[in-house]
């Protein structure tokens, strides 16, 4: 189990300048990540290092946004002006994850700019929805040749800051938080308001950024 990556959502500027303005940030630009027929969204998409990558994502008016809990996630947190939407776990088998929460994975592709589909299995989202300091999980069905944190090399996570319940989240993952997640330091804060992943910070080729 490792973390896989983070996922913000576009604000109200839309897709492209929402990771504009981020790539502006962290000193380097993201790339098209494709369409998620089965979620109506679409995203862009910065490979990190260790096997990890940073998302934005953004609603289209698309028929299965209104169905899929993820679409239905997405549109929510850009209709409230956008910002970190979650944060996801990825896992070499989710059958341990669908016996704890009792509910099968939902199949999930991305249509990348040069036709190749990206093809996974997700769990966990509507818990998401229901309590945004909790990740859901990922297991991937391509080859990690085509995983979205391939090629990355300039911008390092370093830590997340979450606000919320460390032992709610530790029952959700299944174990502790800091013995199964081995690739990255969470900073627990009190929730001030909605609890949720609030910032994550980066080593970039301008220093340490905290978004």
């Amino acid at each position: 189990m490792h973390l896989d990556h983070l996922s913000f959502a576009a604000g109200p500027e839309g897709l492209d300048a929402t990771a504009r303005r981020l790539g502006e940030l962290l000193g380097t630009a993201f790339r098209e990540g494709g369409f998620h027929p089965r979620f109506g969204t679409r995203n862009k998409i910065l490979p990190l290092t260790d096997g990890q990558y940073l998302e934005v994502v953004e609603v289209l008016d698309h028929p299965a946004a209104d169905k899929a809990p993820f679409g239905q996630a997405v549109r929510a947190r850009s209709a409230d002006g956008g910002g970190w939407l979650g944060w996801v776990v990825a896992v070499d088998d989710l059958g341990p994850v669908e016996e704890r929460l009792g509910r099968a994975p939902v199949d999930g592709q991305r249509y990348l700019p040069d036709g190749t589909r990206l093809y996974w299995q997700q769990l966990g989202v509507k818990g998401l929805q229901s309590d945004p300091q909790l990740p859901f999980f990922v297991h991937w069905l391509s080859d990690a040749s085509i995983h979205p944190s391939h090629g990355g090399h300039e911008v390092e996570l370093l830590k997340i800051e979450i606000a919320g319940d460390r032992e709610r989240v530790d029952d959700w993952l299944g174990g502790r938080s800091d013995t199964i997640l081995h690739d990255v330091d969470i900073d627990w804060i009190a929730p001030n308001g909605q609890p949720g992943l609030s910032a994550a910070v980066f080593s970039t080729p301008r220093g340490e950024v905290r978004l």
